[in-house]
């Protein structure tokens, strides 16, 4: 599964990740992950796919709809969120 931009500035904000701690988890320096947020750089799947990686490895999920990836969410390993009654 590709990442487009969209979905990467919106998965490091649920994890509440800079452009520089998603950088140092994909093993890519912070200008990539700006310019390819920004739309300025088009990224190779393998960069592309450490930084799928990364995300997952914190926990985000990437769901599909049709033809390409449209909702991402944290899934927080050992909390619980509160229902409201």
């Amino acid at each position: 599964m590709d990442l487009t931009p969209e979905e990467s500035r919106a998965a490091r904000e649920l994890l509440h990740w800079s452009q520089v701690r998603l950088g140092a988890k994909a093993s890519l320096g912070e200008g990539t992950i700006r310019d390819f947020e920004n739309g300025i750089r088009i990224l190779r799947a393998e960069k592309r796919t450490r930084i799928r990686r990364a995300f997952e490895a914190a926990g985000v999920v990437f769901t599909a709809k049709g033809p390409s990836l449209s909702a991402v969410r944290p899934e927080m390993n050992g909390y619980r969120h509160k229902q409201r009654r």
